[in-house]
């Protein structure tokens, strides 16, 4: 028998999507704070310490829930929203940045899904948002996360967010996969995470690609991003300062290109 909420959904849209998630009287849906779009008469904003799992048992399981949280780089306070009419009713919950909405049943994933920090959206009520620890200490040095990641717990939907475009890849036992630390979003539990030194001098000086590969080991099934929102920001920020704007051309040939285009008037 489930524990969480069931609840059904709709996700909208292409590079900035939006999932839509419909409630029955009583339901409830958990989100992250700053994610809502727009929600159905009927249905109650309430701010909730944690996750909301725990609400019903004492003020330190509360405490120790929303102190996972803090951990993970996310705020003390959730927000949950309740369908208080007599009929269905909806809420509906944006992405914070360019890319893809992954839809998560835990239960068909033994009730655990551990995924980067940054990446969880919203869920059905009664999904447990922790912390989990990298047990190797390569791996929370330079494995791109630190040494605390999110765990999703339970027997409901949960929704992850991750940039550009979504790749799931499934691996049989033994099976290596060797990704850029940045483009990892979620994975299964049976999944063995490590790091690897790319090896080669001109590849660690020149390759640009940093010193280190993940590797995920399987069996199981993992979830990687194309634009990991580092490299995103890192774009921005540099094509902003000036700093690597037109490559190709010479100042003086630069210079005219941005007063062709706008930019320099």
């Amino acid at each position: 028998m489930k524990t969480n909420h069931e609840i059904d959904y709709f996700i909208l849209g292409e590079e900035m999507q939006m999932v839509e998630i419909e409630l029955d009287p009583q339901e409830t849906a958990i989100a992250e704070a700053g994610s809502f779009m727009y929600m159905d008469d009927g249905i109650q904003m309430e701010t909730i310490f944690g996750d909301g799992s725990r609400q019903g048992s004492s003020l330190m399981d509360k405490l120790f829930s929303a102190g996972k949280r803090l951990l993970t780089g996310a705020g003390l306070f959730m927000t949950a929203y309740t369908n208080h009419g007599l009929g269905k009713a909806r809420v509906a919950f944006a992405s914070p940045y360019p890319g893809k909405i992954i839809p998560l049943d835990l239960m068909d994933y033994n009730g655990k899904i551990i995924c980067q920090k940054d990446s969880f959206l919203c869920a059905a009520k009664g999904v447990s948002i922790g912390i989990e620890f990298q047990k190797k200490l390569g791996t929370g040095l330079f494995g791109g996360e630190g040494f605390i990641m999110q765990k999703l717990e339970g027997d409901g939907k949960c929704f992850c967010h991750a940039g550009g475009h979504i790749i799931k890849r499934s691996l049989y036992a033994g099976q290596i996969l060797r990704v850029d630390t940045g483009c990892i979003v979620a994975y299964t539990q049976n999944i063995d995470f490590d790091i690897q030194f790319v090896g080669g001098i001109k590849n660690t000086l020149f390759g640009g690609e940093g010193f280190f590969f993940a590797t995920l080991r399987g069996p199981g099934d993992v979830w990687l991003q194309t634009l990991p929102i580092s490299r995103l920001a890192s774009r921005i920020l540099t094509y902003g300062s000036g700093v690597g704007g037109r490559k190709e051309e010479g100042s003086i040939l630069g210079g005219i290109g941005n007063i062709l285009d706008g930019d320099g008037l």
